[in-house]
């Protein structure tokens, strides 16, 4: 009978080891949760509360499947029907580019919506950000984002822009506005703002909390199609400053209500869009009144001698990039009189959420002085 109630104990005991491990897998299954910037009706890729990313994909043959994010690879694992699943790391929050590598090629995940970054096509995943709501989409009063075509002497072709107007635009047809030209980074383009920036939600809910002026936002491609292919090592800033200031601006102002002056004109852009920033501004000084350089750069104020000083120059940076030096480059512009504002991004790196994060600590700063 010892024996028995023995026995019966331990089968007890086991069962419920088993149904505590069956209830933990169920709970750590619903921590994934679809992107939201998936395909729509596509469950992968998934993410969880830690930030770690899951994906899956159906390729039978193949011998070797690995999830590919920020330049680090995880090998996935095959089921019998030929379903490879695997899983990152944990993931800073925000956005981040990613793809899956079969058998040695590189291709994107059929699951994910396509985004234009480190020079292709691919993939993209939205980790759930604490602070995701100033560039979440709301149901408050929306701009416009337009394509435009604008012509190009210096490059012999038509080259393509995306303009954002602000809400009261088409309401306020005898009202002029401000302009702030927004760079992208390497491996990007003028997609890139509007799609993985979020920056007209970004602005369509700070003018709806009344916290910035509107203003009109132009954000473009910052290569010449002949330095495009040469990279960085062959990078001058001659031709495109020629295509922004000579070309581009001019159409703008043509077009759009703009207010066509250096007071009413504003030049930001992140990574290599900064360095494009900072070598234009200081290279037309006449053009543009307020600078601003995300990731990318400082201003030293050795540069900005003998010229009128700008109304703002903005310097961020995210917290794992470098932030002690962004802080002490602006506490030295403001010793000589600058009105600078540096801006670090706590737990991120050199990602969009860093850059989205910019983007909405500048827009109220834009613009204050009426001209």
């Amino acid at each position: 009978m010892k024996h028995y109630k023995l026995i019966l104990f331990l089968c007890l005991a086991f069962l419920s080891h088993l149904v505590t491990a069956q209830n933990q897998e169920v709970d750590n299954e619903e921590e994934f949760k679809p992107s939201p910037v998936n395909q729509p009706g596509s469950e992968y890729p998934m993410v969880n509360e830690k930030g770690q990313v899951r994906t899956q994909i159906s390729a039978p043959e193949a011998k070797k499947v690995q999830l590919d994010i920020g330049g680090v690879k995880y090998d996935m694992e095959k089921d019998e029907e030929g379903v490879w699943t695997g899983e990152s790391a944990p993931q800073d929050e925000g956005f981040h580019y990613y793809q899956l590598n079969i058998d040695g090629a590189s291709v994107p995940d059929p699951g994910s919506l396509y985004f234009y970054g480190a020079n292709r096509w691919g993939s993209g995943i939205e980790v759930p950000a604490q602070d995701q709501d100033f560039f979440a989409l709301k149901n408050v009063p929306h701009g416009k984002v337009e394509q435009i075509l604008f012509p190009s002497k210096s490059t012999d072709t038509s080259r393509r822009a995306f303009v954002y107007t602000p809400p009261e635009y088409d309401l306020e047809p005898n009202k002029s506005y401000p302009v702030l030209y927004l760079q992208h980074g390497y491996g990007e383009n003028e997609t890139s703002w509007p799609n993985q920036g979020r920056a007209n939600l970004i602005m369509d809910n700070l003018l709806a909390e009344g916290k910035t002026k509107p203003f009109i936002i132009v954000m473009t491609y910052g290569m010449t199609n002949e330095i495009e292919f040469g990279g960085l090592r062959d990078f001058d800033i001659e031709p495109f400053q020629t295509v922004l200031v000579n070309e581009l601006i001019p159409y703008i102002d043509t077009h759009y209500r703009t207010k066509a002056n250096k007071e009413n004109r504003a030049m930001a852009g992140l990574s290599m869009g900064a360095f494009e920033t900072k070598l234009i501004t200081l290279n037309k000084p006449e053009v543009f009144s307020y600078y601003a350089l995300f990731s990318g750069g400082i201003y030293e104020s050795k540069e900005l001698q003998d010229r009128s000083k700008p109304e703002l120059i903005f310097i961020s940076t995210g917290s794992k990039e470098r932030p002690d030096a962004v802080k002490s480059a602006v506490s030295e512009l403001q010793k000589e009189g600058f009105n600078a504002v540096s801006y670090v991004s706590e737990g991120t790196a050199h990602e969009f959420h860093t850059w989205r994060r910019s983007l909405h600590q500048l827009a109220p700063l834009l613009f204050q002085i009426e001209e």
